[in-house]
């Protein structure tokens, strides 16, 4: 069982390099006990690519979340507010306590 809903979805944008690009991020459970993290990406308005690493235990599943989010955050990828026109000025994330991997 999934202790919280993880889903994360951040764009890039760089108009002078005809940039716009998307990357989404979501935890769910499988029909099988697994956890599945799925990985969608491409371009703004296509329909981009998916993929989904499967885990036995959550906890490996959120390392690689974060993993990959540092990663996105490093290229210039930024949390989209509700407001579409402006990007978000901070992005919440909550990490469960249980999540060091123990």
């Amino acid at each position: 069982m999934i202790a919280q809903p993880y889903q994360l979805y951040v764009e890039r944008r760089d108009t002078v390099r005809n940039m716009a690009r998307f990357y989404a991020l979501s935890i769910e459970p499988t029909l099988f006990g697994e956890v599945c993290l799925t990985r969608r990406w491409g371009r703004i308005g296509a329909r981009g690519r998916a993929k989904c690493h499967t885990f036995k235990r959550e906890e490996e599943a959120v390392q690689l979340f974060l993993g990959l989010l540092r990663g996105k955050q490093k290229r210039g990828y930024r949390a989209i507010s509700r407001d579409a026109a402006k990007p978000a000025s901070t992005m919440v994330f909550r990490v469960p306590d249980d999540a060091g991997g123990n």
